[in-house]
């Protein structure tokens, strides 16, 4: 399977984004799919997941319960994968068919040595949580952000919106740069690492019309007045669960929209702040939720019913 060099001139050219393209590109993923046999009841299709550790990712239920409900003959396999194991994973996945897989931590950067290339937001996040199999080799996609867009338009529409943003890791990159193309008019990007938090607002600044400021997360950090407050950090996520954001509840601004990208528990501290404050609140699970619905349709075409999702990772979490 050929690779593509990280970052590098030997990535393909720019490819359009399967979201905005959703049935067009999709389309063309399943079409390149030559190897797997119809109508064999005995030989489903493989999906699945690399990460680790893998033991805590409820995404295989999920995914799986979306594949019964709409009489999808495929499986997904969660597979725990070290970091030194991971390029002869992705070679078996390619060897065996896999219409293609999900990379969690700490695999969304080392995974696009063994790419062939990335879709445009992949390419501008600089990281890759979903790959689906074409006729030349695994191509890299990032629907993180694109789930939490999903998950933010039941609440609000993203354009002109005002953001302040707690993190700067993986997922904060993910919700940021998908943000940005969305239309949101800016993004205050609070982050305790300068260093880590002054490469985020770079990279807003030169590859997305955002304007994006970085604003240090100093003790009981006062909220500055927004549209939309994100916790796109790890804190709170179970079995944390009395963690909380260092931030002074009562600076919330009561007309923002409150989100937070934990998914477990559903009421994190940061939302029961909010919702006491009278702002609307948007939890973690649509997140989850979404960017599954889009890996499906990436691999298999079909547009999931992402309810069927939801009510099995409520009941499973």
């Amino acid at each position: 399977m050929p690779r593509c060099a990280r970052a590098q001139a030997t990535v393909p050219p720019p490819m359009p984004d399967p979201i905005t393209t959703t049935s067009g590109l999709a389309a063309m993923y399943v079409s390149t799919v030559t190897s797997v046999p119809a109508d064999t009841p005995f030989l489903p299709l493989l999906t699945g997941s690399f990460s680790q550790p893998a033991g805590g990712n409820p995404t295989g239920v999920m995914v799986e319960a979306a594949y019964r409900h709409h009489a999808i003959n495929a499986r997904y396999v969660n597979c725990e994968v070290s970091p030194a194991g991971l390029a002869e994973a992705v070679r078996g996945a390619w060897a065996m068919g896999w219409l293609g897989f999900n990379c969690s931590l700490p695999h969304k950067v080392a995974v696009l040595d063994h790419l062939t290339g990335l879709g445009e937001s992949a390419r501008v996040i600089g990281a890759v949580n979903c790959a689906v199999r074409t006729d030349e080799g695994f191509v890299g996609e990032n629907t993180d952000g694109k789930g939490f867009l999903e998950s933010l338009r039941t609440v609000v529409d993203p354009a002109g919106l005002r953001v302040v943003m707690y993190g700067a890791g993986g997922a904060a990159r993910a919700c940021a740069v998908e943000l940005a193309l969305a239309g949101a008019s800016s993004v205050q990007v609070v982050n305790r690492d300068v260093g880590r938090g002054a490469e985020l607002v770079r990279l807003l600044t030169e590859r997305t019309p955002v304007a994006a400021t970085l604003d240090p997360w100093t003790p009981r950090h006062r909220v500055p007045d927004a549209d939309l407050v994100l916790n796109a950090t790890s804190v709170g996520l179970a079995p944390d669960v009395d963690a909380e954001l260092d931030l002074d509840p009562d600076s919330l601004p009561p007309e923002a929209v409150v989100a937070d990208v934990v998914f477990n528990p559903t009421r994190t501290r940061l939302l029961r702040w909010a919702e006491q404050r009278g702002c609307r609140t948007l939890d973690g699970r649509g997140m989850l939720v979404n960017q599954a619905v889009v890996g499906v349709r990436l691999w298999t075409g079909v547009d999931v019913d992402p309810a069927v999702m939801r009510a099995e990772l409520d009941r499973v979490l």
